[in-house]
């Protein structure tokens, strides 16, 4: 007896849905990932958001009133061009579900911000807004062949039956339009009445469906009071236009968030562990803790800091840094999160995980500026709900006004008023530049802490610096070096450093990083000890040598007091061998970057707590001419105060570790990022690299940014004083109308788009000759 086959159909595995993923998030093991903790109370968290389905400022707005409408949920920013929102809640009293619950019952979607980049909901959004964008794009040309030739034909050319055939084809090819690429409208606009607020899609589903239906009363009954003109042309073309600006606006927005994506996307998945056998297993990348070993294969990211234990190779810090050339890493490097290995296989072994890594900080304060408004941007907040009313109620006015004239052409005023009205372009103004530049900047090494400094930069006319960690490195390093006849400058200075490995002291390590390790130390050094306080001892084929002051060698000086070096002295029991001066190294592109900002106009000073002489030299190495020494964290409050009680506005520069209340006063701060945790820091701009070139860079980028912010607030305000009172006039077409608000929005993106190119001090001279 022959058995039919038994067949197995394979299923397709599900997604999750949007209340599984809420659920999963409420497990606090989760929060991590996308929270901080915002204050000393361990239950206060901030959490960052992507927020999906965001057109408009008023979108943002009703996005914030659903967060704060959530109990336990104590404040909420949301930034509609961005697309990001941060939410500041108690744990006790509320669990990420339930403002996620929030967000989509006000008509939108949000996912911890981590994951909006590797989930395919996004992308198969993106691909069927590009369908929307098609279908209505070739339904538009149809209609538009069907419309032609009434337009063009004169009294005898068409027959009405002719006439009524082609209104019948164009109504059919309306039909996808309004179904299937007019879909986002509607279905927001539907939201907005259920929730009883507003957004920019009311008025242009109103307008859509008012069109459309004056169109087919006209198709089905031409002799009726509707008059005798459809406007299926003017509908498929203004959906069209509106598609194609809010698709080229998703992609602008995209591409100006570009610097945070590729951040959140660096850390891999998994990487390869150690076991205790010295065996290697893949886990992923949160499963790994302070102490543990792993390697790093060639194109791979380092997953966590750490120290290179095992091999040799060269690592890619661009996005981290703003360093553009590979960086050498050998045994003991210190290596980063998010960094690219690009040589060579190493071992590293973890020091920092998660949040307390350098990697976590970078993306924290980025993500902050992501969702901060600048105060025009606010401003064009607070307007946008009553002037969205207001195009309301001058529809429904300018349809009263004409309508005892024509009442298909009182509605289509109405139409065209409805969507040229957009306050779009007034909202994208500020934020587009600002975002912009913020994720330019950012590739550079610089990043924004606060939104509001690129317009306060702008005003700035005097920058303060400190000294050591700003114009100078931390590290001391060897100067001249003088040495007896017959002692060679290398062989003296390699014997210093063989000695000085052993101290910790600053002025041994400035010795000993001298000289590269790879180097054969002559003189066989032997039994080297520190005598604290004075130098350091050794036995070597020359005698017992030691290193240190004139007077733990045993010599007499004649160096003046006041000289900004100091000299370290090797010597046995013969006496002199060499003197080594130590000095602290300026930066090497100090110099340049003081000329370029004399170059714009800027005022320069130096305030330090080095003594006068050590200050005074450093000032005129860099071409500084007003510097001042010998001064307390409150001696240069009290002189920064003075500055701007003499009218200057003051941009303070500093290392960030001794100058918080002189930062904290002065109208813009910035601080050196290597040299201070990026957590603490409390500046407006932080320069990771600590390079100061980046200082001109900034400033120039700040006037750039202000410029365009004030032509798109000029180009708002122009469109709408001349589009508006057309538009209520009855002069300009619904398919003009959906033209200009598609084009004005668009416009405006594309000048910010502008500033994702750092244009040089020196281009820029070049430019306004």
């Amino acid at each position: 007896m022959n058995q039919a086959p038994i067949t197995f159909q394979a299923r397709r595995a599900q997604p999750p849905s949007d209340e599984a993923i809420w659920q999963a998030l409420d497990d606090p093991e989760e929060w991590e990932s996308f929270s901080q903790h915002a204050a000393a109370n361990k239950e206060t968290f901030e959490s960052r958001l992507a927020i999906e389905g965001m057109h408009c400022a008023a979108c943002a707005l009703n996005v914030e009133r659903a967060l704060k409408s959530v109990p336990g949920v104590s404040q909420a920013t949301v930034n509609a061009t961005s697309g990001r929102a941060s939410v500041t809640w108690s744990s006790a009293q509320a669990k990420p579900s339930d403002w996620m619950r929030a967000v989509s019952k006000a008509g939108y979607r949000a996912l911890p911000a981590t994951e909006a980049f590797s989930q395919d909901d996004r992308k198969k959004a993106q691909r069927l807004m590009l369908w929307r964008w098609l279908v209505a794009g070739f339904c538009m040309m149809q209609v538009m062949m069907y419309a032609y030739p009434t337009y063009n034909a004169t009294a005898g050319d068409m027959t009405p039956d002719m006439l009524t055939l082609m209104r019948w084809a164009s109504w059919v090819l309306t039909l996808p339009v309004l179904a299937f690429s007019s879909t986002p409208f509607f279905k927001n606009a539907l939201n907005d009445l259920k929730q009883r607020q507003i957004s920019m899609d009311l008025p242009v589903a109103l307008g859509i469906i008012i069109t459309f239906i004056v169109s087919t009363a006209v198709t089905f009954e031409p002799n009726g009071w509707w008059g005798n003109e459809v406007y299926f042309d003017s509908l498929t073309m203004f959906v069209f236009f509106l598609l194609t600006g809010r698709w080229i606006e998703l992609r602008m927005r995209d591409k100006t968030a570009g610097a945070l994506d590729a951040l959140m996307r660096r850390i891999p998945n998994s990487i390869e562990r150690q076991k205790t056998d010295g065996s290697f297993e893949r886990v992923t990348a949160r499963r790994l803790l302070a102490g543990d070993v792993v390697r790093i294969l060639p194109g791979e990211t380092f997953p966590a800091d750490g120290n290179v234990i095992q091999g040799e190779t060269k690592t890619d810090e661009a996005l981290l840094t703003g360093e553009s050339k590979p960086v050498d890493k050998v045994m003991g490097a210190e290596v980063i999160a998010g960094s690219h290995n690009l040589s060579s296989a190493v071992l590293v072994r973890i020091s920092q995980i998660g949040q307390a890594t350098r990697y976590a900080q970078i993306v924290a304060l980025m993500e902050r500026v992501s969702v901060e408004k600048p105060r025009l941007a606010l401003l064009a907040d607070r307007i946008a709900r009553p002037f969205l009313l207001g195009v309301l109620l001058a529809a429904a006015g300018a349809a009263a006004w004409m309508w005892h004239v024509d009442h298909s052409r009182a509605l289509m005023v109405a139409v065209s008023v409805l969507i040229v009205t957009c306050p779009c372009a007034l909202s994208l103004a500020t934020p587009a530049a600002m975002l912009t530049v913020s994720g330019a900047l950012a590739k550079c090494g610089v990043l924004v802490r606060k939104m509001q400094a690129l317009e306060a930069l702008t005003t700035v006319d005097t920058i303060v610096f400190d000294k050591t960690g700003t114009l100078t490195h931390d590290q001391m390093t060897v100067g001249k070096i003088s040495t007896v006849d017959n002692l060679p400058h290398d062989e003296a200075l390699q014997i210093a450093a063989a000695m000085a490995i052993h101290s910790l002291h600053p002025v041994s390590r400035a010795i000993s990083n001298a000289v590269q390790t790879s180097e054969k130390i002559p003189a066989n050094i032997q039994n080297v000890q520190e005598i604290t306080g004075a130098g350091l001892i050794a036995d070597s084929s020359l005698g017992k040598l030691k290193l240190g002051s004139a007077t733990f060698c045993g010599m007499e000086t004649n160096q003046d007091p006041s000289t900004q070096t100091s000299n370290v002295y090797l010597a046995n029991e013969k006496g002199w061998l060499a003197s080594f001066e130590i000095v602290e190294a300026i930066k090497p592109e100090a110099a340049q970057a003081i000329t370029d900002l004399h170059a714009i106009g800027l005022h320069t000073q130096v305030l330090s707590g080095d003594k006068q002489e050590s200050v005074t030299h450093i000032a005129k190495a860099v071409g500084i001419d007003q510097a001042k020494g010998g001064c307390t964290p409150q001696d240069k409050l009290l002189q920064l105060q003075l500055l701007q009680q003499q009218g200057h506005h003051v941009a303070m520069v500093g290392d960030g570790l001794n100058d918080g209340p002189v930062l904290a006063s002065a109208h813009v701060s910035i601080t050196m990022g290597q040299a201070v945790p990026l957590a603490q820091a409390q500046s407006d701009f932080v320069i990771l690299s600590g390079e100061l070139d980046r200082l001109p860079q900034l400033f120039n980028e700040a006037g750039r940014t202000m410029r365009i912010v004030r032509q798109n607030l000029l180009w708002a305000a122009v469109y709408n004083a001349v589009c508006v009172p057309l538009a209520i006039a009855g002069m300009l077409p619904a398919w003009l109308a959906g033209l200009g608000m598609a084009g004005s929005s668009l416009l405006v993106i594309l000048n910010a788009a502008r500033l994702s190119h750092i244009v040089t001090p020196q281009m820029e001279a070049h430019n306004h000759k």
